[in-house]
Order: structure tokens, then C-alpha cells, then sequence
């Protein structure tokens, strides 16, 4: 009988420690330097580069359950930093776009994400960064159409 292989060996597995590593450095940056917690900085930076967009397409984008969109918008929408209006197209939904307060934190929050990213990828050069970053598309591609929705840590 082959012998199964090591736990450390699964790529799902590696993808996990580096998820979890660059989520703690992630939830302390955002805390630091734009005085959010990591869900409300996600949401942030999500809705400055996609708005407007509704609590759903929110979720999606900055890879959260929607129970959790919708609470880290609120919050946003509290401190005034995102505004929340009616859609027009439904008249149940909402729409969210960023506030001209939240217009600087959103630039925070995006040279946040520059820096974190400098500093996890740094250790690759220009190349292997754009082929990590091919790949990852392909991956995320090939995920998506076995109607997975990026909840599952893949272990």
C-alpha cells in the first residue's frame, strides 16, 4: 500500500498557512494604520474600488459571508465613511458607495494592501510574482466553476 502523504505536503494546506499568516498581519495593519478592524477594512477597500455595489456583490468581493458584508458596511456607514441609498434597480437592496470622509481611509486602506503585499510577495522577484499571480487566477477560475464560494478552507 503507497504510504499517504504528509499533511504539510497538500498544497490546500500550504494556501491555509499563508492565508493565515497574512490575515493576522492584515487584521493588525487595518487596526494600526486605519483604525479598522479587518472586515470593515475589507469591506473599505472593496467598496472604494467596486462602487456602488450592493451588500451581495460586496460579500463576493472582499471574501466575506454576507452576514458579514452587511454588518462591517453598517459599521462603515456608522462612522460615516460609506453611504447607503436605495438601488434603483431593486427597490429592496441597497447600494453602497464610499462618503468624501471615506474617500482618504480608502486610499489608506489600498496603501495598506500595497505594503502587505510588498512585503509577503517581496521574496519573490517581478516574474515569479506574475506567474504566482497567473496561476492564482487560474485556480480561482477553476474553483468558481465547481460552484464552490470561498467559504471552505479547502482542507
Amino acid at each position: 500500500m503507497k504510504p499517504l502523504p504528509r499533511l504539510d505536503q497538500f498544497l490546500t494546506y500550504r494556501l491555509h498557512q499563508v492565508n493565515k499568516l497574512s490575515e493576522r498581519e492584515s487584521t493588525e495593519a487595518y487596526l494600526v494604520q486605519c483604525g479598522l478592524p479587518l472586515g470593515e477594512g475589507r469591506c473599505l477597500a472593496a467598496i472604494g474600488a467596486f462602487e456602488p455595489v450592493s451588500v451581495n456583490t460586496l460579500a463576493q468581493r472582499a471574501n466575506l459571508t454576507k452576514g458579514q458584508a452587511s454588518r462591517s458596511a453598517q459599521a462603515l456607514v456608522e462612522r460615516g465613511l460609506v453611504s447607503k441609498e436605495s438601488s434603483d434597480e431593486d427597490g429592496r437592496g441597497v447600494v453602497l458607495t464610499l462618503t468624501a470622509r471615506g474617500r482618504p481611509l480608502y486610499r489608506k486602506a489600498i496603501a495598506v494592501i500595497a505594503g502587505l503585499n510588498a512585503e509577503l510577495f517581496g521574496c519573490l522577484d517581478a516574474a515569479e510574482q506574475a506567474q504566482l499571480g497567473s496561476l492564482l487566477d487560474r485556480l480561482v477560475a477553476h474553483a468558481g466553476t465547481r460552484g464552490k464560494d470561498g467559504d471552505s478552507t479547502g482542507e
